[in-house]
């Protein structure tokens, strides 16, 4: 690891500030991400600004009947907070589906939204990453990419978004606050990530020294028609070979409105606007399911090791979809 300098910021502005001041500068919350690539040389900084004790820790009905999301909220809170296990389930159980115990314990809401691919070959620094160092190449196209995206890649960069949480906050619309030196903003997390083409050290839309401080939900309409399903090569701490998040909205037996998003298959967490309207209108029926799933997954790219998940995404969201309408699973 590295040596540099570290700082504990009190406010968000003394975050800013400190982490303006010094060149090369991370943010650091739980840090359960940010040090392992530490240990790794993966990530270099110069300077660490802690913003684990801002007071960004609270969660809080919104004037809109939303719910506010502090940054530093530790994932466990998240996760067993009763306004988010009886209003969001969908979010409840993708957090408790991630990681082991002791790292929700530490890890924070912006810490979860920020963390970096699992791609073997961004681990190590003696292959060629464009996304650790632009320009080199991506081994992973070539090489044993069993873990990397289907969906949203470009020949720079195939490295999958592995959160579980990111995934249910796309599927419920979340809007992530943030502030810097100009100010406020809010941003849509379906918006927030951006596609590698042929920049994938770019992630995120973030300016330079930007810090998020808050997630915002909107009034949940409905918490009977959900499901989070995590496919995955074992039962606990492992990270997802595909995952559905579904939400739907059930009028008369039909489905008035349905909320689709995808892990372990895109570089970022995969909504699926444009299929999800497939079913508005639509009683719950298999057939309409796979139709969706075959829309869904119409543009994956599969190589020669991830091939499988292409099927395997397809049958993940048909179970999900029959689940969150109350079929037989």
């Amino acid at each position: 690891m590295k040596i540099f300098t570290y700082t504990k910021a009190e406010t968000p502005q003394d975050a800013i500030r400190d982490a303006a001041a010094s060149s090369g500068a991370r943010y650091i919350g739980g840090g359960t991400n940010l040090i392992d690539l530490m240990k790794e040389l993966v990530e270099r900084p110069e300077h660490l600004t802690d913003v684990s004790q801002l007071k960004t820790t609270t969660i809080e009905k919104s004037q809109s009947g939303g719910v506010i999301i502090g940054g530093a909220v530790k994932n466990s809170d998240l996760a067993n907070h009763e306004l988010i296990r009886t209003q969001y389930p969908v979010l409840s159980r993708a957090l408790l589906s991630g990681a082991s115990p002791q790292l929700r314990n530490m890890a924070t809401t912006a810490g979860n939204i920020m963390q970096r691919t699992r791609c073997y070959y961004f681990y190590d620094i003696n292959s060629k990453c464009n996304k650790r160092e632009p320009g080199t190449g991506c081994d992973a196209i070539e090489g044993y990419n069993r873990m990397n995206a289907v969906l949203g890649g470009s020949k720079h960069c195939i490295a999958l978004h592995p959160s579980d949480m990111a995934v249910a906050m796309a599927c419920l619309d979340a809007i992530v606050h943030t502030i810097s030196d100009s100010g406020e903003r809010q941003i849509p997390l379906n918006e927030f990530y951006k596609l590698p083409g042929e920049t994938p050290h770019i992630e995120t839309v973030l300016k330079e020294h930007e810090l998020i401080t808050a997630v915002e939900l909107s009034p949940a309409p409905t918490n009977k028609h959900w499901c989070y399903l995590k496919v995955r090569d074992r039962a606990s701490y492992e990270f997802a070979l595909v995952s559905a998040a579904v939400t739907l909205d059930m009028v008369a037996g039909k489905i008035s409105r349905a909320k689709l998003a995808l892990g372990g298959v895109g570089t970022k967490p995969w909504r699926a606007f444009n299929s999800e309207k497939m079913l508005s209108g639509k009683a719950p029926d298999e057939h309409i399911f796979r139709a969706v799933a075959e829309d869904v997954m119409k543009p994956a790219v599969g190589y020669e090791h991830n091939q499988f998940k292409i099927e395997l995404a397809k049958r993940t969201i048909v179970r999900a979809l029959k689940v969150a309408s109350g079929g037989v699973a």
